[in-house]
């Protein structure tokens, strides 16, 4: 397989992970960073924009998906899918500790 289709892999992971928090804080209702705030990443956007901003991430992640081929049933390109949710899940996890902190 060709190198790209593992990157490919691995960003399919990041992204479909990081339309969990938008999807769910904005049918909830609830103001969500993203990068569409003032500021950037920082600021709060609407509910609206948060599930604009995960259905975007859900488009780029399904595209990214196929293109890595991670359901033909290679186990490598599984595994790197995975690392992929692991790696944003745990930024996110971590970014978002901090901010609350403040």
């Amino acid at each position: 397989m060709n190198w790209y289709k593992y990157i490919a892999c691995f960003f399919a992971g990041m992204f479909l992970a990081n339309v969990v928090p938008h999807f769910v804080h904005g049918i909830s209702g609830d103001r969500f960073p993203t990068p569409f705030a003032h500021p950037p990443g920082e600021g709060l956007s609407s509910p609206t924009m948060n599930v604009i901003w995960a259905l975007v991430n859900l488009v780029v992640g399904y595209i990214l998906f196929r293109v890595g081929k991670v359901s033909r049933g290679d186990n490598s390109t599984l595994v790197i899918f995975f690392a992929g949710i692991a790696a944003m899940s745990t930024m996110l996890s971590v970014r978002f500790t901090k901010k609350q902190a403040k």
